[in-house]
């Protein structure tokens, strides 16, 4: 408590005033708006009456928006292209996506792992050569980043992106590259070397690239160096990986606080997962967006041999723990959509169509927009079929994703799960139906099993746009089928 009788300065009402707005808006999307907005908006701090306190409404707006105000949309290259993705490929990419999604809100291209890579499709570690700075800064490779260079890195491949109306991203690896840790690299921008910034007892257990940072100040002029090297390039997404699981706090802190530094609006995405639970409310005020599981790939169930990899069945008890985290500027992570074509050469496996079936992908982009789940295409899209637009291009269905609220199950067991949440102009409600077990299921519930009035209801399909009017939902879905749908009563 500040007895000193002076005001807090800036930096500490900026702290406040997140705080404060993140709690606020978790308030208006759980509905707690009795007993657990006294707790929160009946503390001393509101006493000093000053601009940061927003509101003593909880469903008061910020009052500026956030970065990442709605969940994420756009695409990744690692489902389809792993280490290897080309700049002739991601242009290609980067192309469909301006053309054809980015006016429904897909709108960030991500180059994954392995840019600064030279030659990875014929060699494999330790064997790979890596580019990279005097001062120990990774730079993409010039053999498959023509546009690249030493000095301007990313810059021309971002600008590109930016012409078309785009956001560009990339991948990290926590930490230092030990290359720069063995020559002993000066910190650019400090008097540091890169040997006292490492922790070289600590790597990365799948990727031995970097050693792991000390929490020190020469930790903290690396981050920065690098941020601010990104940031000339024009960079607007960092997803850095091996840093929530297992989770690294203080280099999670060192990247917010370089980013912060940059002067750059670059959202923060926290891999891989499952990040933990009980840091919760952490990771809402360090990041963007962070991992809530191991890696998604095209997998109902579990597959032996693959316990690092997340199932689309899995995720579903891990999702309902996270929903109600999910609020403007801070988003539970269910990972990319490995739909569509997943090649030609995709990080995990053979160059294949998605194994999920049609109504296995159906239910996992239901599901993540239930979620409210950033939403990363994994498939290439340079060879899209119809099928896979369709469940990409459906305005409705992202309209649940990017502005629903309240999103929580109703229901959640072995074979079936139910979710609701309510639609932005809280006309009626949004219900998901998933029948997640192996057999055909008839589903049968009543208005007041969904928590609903009773009465006669408009019943809107969201993915086949048929309307009909009931007192009950009744629907048989397929083994591992969903159904999404829009209920507004009727007036007696």
């Amino acid at each position: 408590m500040n007895c000193s009788g002076k005001l807090p300065d800036a930096s500490v009402l900026s702290t406040l005033n997140m705080t404060l707005r993140t709690l606020l808006l978790r308030l208006r999307g759980e509905r707690r708006h009795a007993a657990v907005a006294h707790l929160v908006l009946g503390v001393p701090l509101l006493a000093l009456s000053m601009p940061f306190v927003l509101s003593m409404n909880a469903d008061a707006q910020p009052a500026e928006t956030p970065l990442a105000a709605t969940p994420p949309m756009g695409w990744n290259s690692w489902d389809s292209y792993g280490l290897t993705v080309r700049e002739d490929e991601f242009r290609a990419n980067a192309d469909y996506l301006a053309k054809n999604l980015l006016a429904l809100g897909w709108q960030y291209a991500v180059v994954d792992e392995g840019w600064y890579l030279t030659d990875p499709e014929n060699a494999g570690k330790p064997a790979w050569k890596y580019t990279m700075d005097a001062n120990g800064l990774y730079t993409p490779s010039i053999a498959r980043f023509p546009s690249a260079d030493g000095t301007q890195g990313f810059q021309a491949l971002a600008a590109f992106v930016h012409r078309k109306g785009l956001r560009f991203g990339i991948h990290i690896i926590r930490g230092i590259p030990r290359e720069a840790v063995d020559r002993n690299l000066p910190i650019a921008g400090s008097s540091f070397h890169a040997a006292d910034a490492a922790e070289r007892g600590e790597t990365c257990s799948w990727n031995p690239d970097n050693y792991g940072l000390k929490e020190n100040a020469e930790a903290q002029a690396y981050y920065t160096a690098m941020v601010a090297n990104y940031a000339k390039w024009g960079v607007d997404l960092i997803k850095i990986d091996c840093i929530s699981y297992p989770y690294h706090a203080g280099e999670i802190r060192m990247m917010q606080k370089a980013i912060r530094a940059s002067g750059r609006q670059i959202v923060l995405s926290l891999s891989p997962g499952p990040a933990p639970i009980e840091k919760a409310d952490e990771l809402t005020q360090r990041a963007q967006m962070w991992r809530i599981s191991g890696d998604m790939w095209d997998h109902w169930g579990p597959v032996a041999g693959m316990d690092w990899s997340q199932s689309v069945l899995g995720q579903f008890v891990i999702g309902g723990a996270w929903s109600r985290y999910a609020v403007p500027g801070h988003w539970p992570d269910a990972d990319m959509l490995p739909i569509g074509y997943l090649g030609p050469r995709p990080g995990d496996g053979t160059a294949r169509q998605s194994k999920l079936n049609h109504d296995e992908q159906r239910t996992l982009v239901t599901f993540w927009s239930m979620l409210r789940s950033p939403l990363f295409m994994g498939g290439d899209l340079t060879q899209m079929d119809p099928w896979t637009a369709s469940l990409l291009t459906n305005k409705e269905v992202l309209a649940v994703n990017q502005h629903a609220t309240g999103q929580h199950a109703i229901l959640q067991a072995n074979e079936v799960a139910v979710w609701s949440s309510q639609p932005e102009d809280k006309s009626g409600t949004y219900v998901a139906l998933f029948n997640l077990s192996d057999q055909s299921k008839k589903m049968h519930y009543r208005p007041t099993e969904l928590k609903l009035d009773p009465g006669t209801y408009s019943i809107r399909d969201l993915w086949t746009y048929q309307e009909t009017t009931a007192d009950a939902i009744n629907l048989q879905l397929a083994p591992h089928a969903s159904a999404l749908l829009r209920l507004t009563r009727k007036r007696p």
